[in-house]
């Protein structure tokens, strides 16, 4: 037995939706963003693609800007300062952008052959038959890091003379060590399952080297080849010592000849060469990773 039913509501237009939910929800959910329902509803914001370019990616061109504005000034504050016959000749700005461009020899140079050598024996190291060789590895890298940049310069010197290359050995002794275990750490941090995925499908070890683990691990590699850029740049001023040029010549001739002008100079110039470096590594390293990672 049956109650009295309700009344019915008022008859009206209705909206279409969907069979089993609400019509002004699947109304909502295609209309722009800022275009709510007369009731209020929430709008739904577009969603935007990765590495897809937006209206402020001009600021990333603020700071080498800022650098280049900062060096600019800086010459021409030290041209125009009274300054002796000595310093004037050392800070003339033919020998100034000399000693720059030698010094950008040096740490391109050197980290080339860092590269050259720690991404393949990173490669190497992290397969599992020469897996047992990677502490031996890693601490023989770890001498050329820890010991003295100095000492190392003056006894490759000792050894094999003065001179560019000498510089160039210390130097890649010196820096190889961050690029060898970034290249390590970003292919063992690799999801296994991914590996066994590639090879259940018929890829050889060298396909799912090529096409799986170097494109995951390529964020950690360049995060490597960006600390080995800024770490041979800093460490490229010893090269004065063994006459391998470089803005380390600055230094070295303020330091001896007590002219302040020469010595800030060099030490302003290694600092902001070192920041634009690190722009350029940074910007290096968004454009070459794998889009979605």
């Amino acid at each position: 037995m049956t109650g009295p039913s309700a009344p019915s509501p008022p008859s009206g237009p209705s909206e279409p939706g969907p069979v089993g939910g609400p019509a002004p929800a699947a109304a909502n959910a295609g209309a722009p963003a800022g275009a709510g329902g007369p009731g209020g509803g929430t709008a739904v914001e577009p969603r935007t693609a990765l590495h897809a370019p937006t209206g402020r990616s001009w600021r990333a061109f603020l700071q080498p800007l800022a650098i280049i504005a900062i060096g600019g000034l800086w010459m021409l504050y030290v041209e125009n300062s009274d300054l002796d016959s000595i310093a004037a000749r050392v800070l003339a700005p033919d020998y100034v952008a000399q000693k720059t461009w030698e010094h950008i020899e040096l740490a391109v140079v050197s980290t080339l052959l860092v590269l050259v050598i720690a991404i393949p024996l990173g490669v190497l190291l992290s397969r599992s038959w020469a897996r047992p060789a990677t502490p031996l590895v890693l601490a023989i890298a770890n001498i050329g890091q820890s010991a003295p940049a100095i000492g190392v310069v003056v006894l490759l010197a000792v050894t094999f003379g003065i001179g560019f290359w000498t510089a160039i050995v210390a130097l890649v002794a010196y820096g190889v060590l961050p690029a060898l275990r970034n290249t390590l750490v970003g292919l063992q941090q690799v999801d296994p399952t991914l590996t066994d995925a590639g090879r259940g499908i018929g890829m050889s070890a060298a396909r799912v080297l090529a096409r799986v683990e170097l494109p995951l691990a390529t964020p950690v590699i360049l995060a490597g080849i960006r600390t080995t850029l800024v770490l041979m740049v800093g460490t490229a001023s010893i090269a004065s010592f063994i006459s391998g040029g470089g803005l380390g010549d600055l230094i070295t001739t303020g330091v001896s000849t007590q002219r302040t002008p020469v010595l800030l100079t060099g030490c302003i110039l290694i600092a902001l060469l070192a920041l634009l470096i690190d722009w350029l590594g940074g910007m290096a390293a968004r454009l070459l990773a794998p889009k979605g990672l």
